[in-house]
């Protein structure tokens, strides 16, 4: 296959959208096409690099730099990098993820030791189209020295970085919205007009967390919202 051919970029945000039924779903309740043209796209600031509750420094650097590379920044819009995936995943390693720790440290370890000896440099130190190539031998699984195999854990991620790039921004990622905007997904509604429900425009984003919402909100307090 041709070097820098558009078939060898499997890992494109294209293929990740066809594999989430949710981000179909919540481009098909907007009723509008699934990115808006470039020049509508309002500019987002690049990612912000924060203290690491889990990961460490080395592995936090190679996973930001596989987020951004399975969803990344484009004509489209900002991408993984930009709604702090890295962080949402980071996060939950400590959490809901923490079954999860061994496989990333494991993982993370692999991939370096692979660009390594593919490309002479840790995976984080080579160009995106070098990445590119490493994170298309996971997928295919031919990349050696991971277990149990170099698929599953691209999957692992591919999915943790889907989850961080469209969650509610509760979670520590989709940070300022912009998987909802990248997707065409309006936000929480607690009751659908008539208008909505023609799907004729665009509904007015709500840009809102769950958890901020007064619905959620308990009596006497609310509920800790630490993204």
């Amino acid at each position: 296959m041709p070097e820098g051919s558009d078939d060898r970029r499997q890992v494109s945000r294209r293929s990740l959208f066809k594999q989430v039924g949710v981000v179909g779903a919540a481009a098909a309740f907007s009723g509008a096409p699934v990115a808006e043209p470039a020049a509508a796209q309002t500019p987002v600031a690049p990612p912000r690099r924060e203290a690491l509750e889990t990961l460490t420094a080395a592995e936090g650097e190679t996973l930001e730099m596989i987020v951004a590379r399975l969803i990344p920044s484009d004509e489209n819009g900002p991408g993984a990098a930009e709604a702090r995936a890295a962080h949402y995943i980071d996060r939950a390693l400590a959490g809901p993820l923490r079954a999860s720790r061994t496989a990333y440290a494991d993982g993370l370890a692999a991939l370096d030791a692979y660009a390594q000896s593919k490309k002479g440099a840790p995976f984080a130190k080579l160009s995106a189209s070098d990445q590119d190539a490493m994170l298309i031998d996971l997928e295919k699984n031919v990349a050696t020295g991971f277990t149990p195999n170099a698929a599953a854990f691209f999957n692992l991620v591919r999915t943790h970085t889907i989850q961080g790039t469209f969650c509610d921004p509760y979670y520590g990622g989709n940070a300022n919205f912009v998987g909802w905007d990248l997707i065409g997904y309006p936000g929480i509604r607690l009751a659908v007009s008539a208008d909505d429900q023609r799907m004729a425009v665009r509904p007015k984003p709500v840009r809102e967390s769950a958890y901020d919402n007064v619905t959620f909100t308990i009596k006497g307090g609310g509920h800790g919202h630490q993204p």
